[in-house]
């Protein structure tokens, strides 16, 4: 009760401080909800340069892949992956887009063969997003146009994107995944994309807040960090 107290009056003094035109800058404390991969590898790196820039912000961070209900559980912003729904009482701005590509390890490859063409993926080992009956259909698309639904089987099934990512590097399978989840990896030589003109579609990533008349300083100042960082 004390914490949210003092956010409101942090909330109010800036309020003020825009009604003097004196440019307020970000007080009190930045809740911030993300999800876990794209947190951990994307958002974190940029925090340091955030909280140099503005000394007097305090920042929380939630890495979850949880649909977290903004309002109810008291966080100023969520980055969160693909379509969004409809919500009157909530503010989303596109960040950023990634593309779901597939890869596979160096060692998978030597063991079980590279697949000549997209068809032969459905008679491999591949790794699946998702426990639901239900999952397990990879739609792609190629640059030409081309579109094709891989299935086939699905023997290990993940809840986790890092997960599918690690059994990808350990030789399980061949995975489905978001390309900056497997930046690192390939750079490293510890994945091999396959089939390059061929990926899932392109998921949005964006910010989503409660929307309110004041948009707070510390929210608007960290959506344009991300902006100026995705500038496309």
């Amino acid at each position: 009760f004390y914490e949210r107290c003092v956010q409101i009056l942090a909330d109010i003094d800036e309020a003020e401080s825009s009604v003097r035109q004196d440019n307020p800058e970000p007080k009190g404390t930045l809740r911030l909800t993300v999800t876990s991969a794209f947190g951990r590898i994307v958002i974190l790196p940029l925090l340091n340069e955030f909280l140099k820039k503005w000394p007097e912000l305090e920042i929380e961070i939630s890495f979850t892949d949880r649909i977290i209900d903004l309002v109810e559980e008291g966080f100023d912003l969520g980055i969160r992956m693909g379509d969004l729904p409809v919500d009157s009482l909530m503010v989303a701005r596109r960040i950023t887009h990634c593309q779901h590509c597939i890869y596979a390890s160096p060692a998978y490859l030597q063991q079980h063969g590279t697949p000549e063409n997209i068809h032969e993926i459905g008679s491999h080992q591949r790794l699946i997003y998702g426990l639901q009956s239900d999952s397990g259909v990879w739609q792609l698309a190629e640059k030409a146009g081309a579109e094709i639904a891989i299935v086939g089987n699905r023997r290990l099934r993940f809840d986790s994107g890092e997960a599918i990512k690690d059994a990808a590097v350990a030789g399980m399978g061949i995975a489905l995944m978001p390309s900056f989840l497997a930046a690192d990896d390939v750079h490293h030589q510890r994945l091999v994309r396959l089939f390059p003109a061929w990926a899932g579609r392109d998921i949005a990533i964006n910010a989503v807040y409660p929307h309110r008349k004041h948009l707070a300083a510390k929210v608007r100042q960290f959506i344009d960090m991300l902006v100026m960082h995705f500038p496309s």
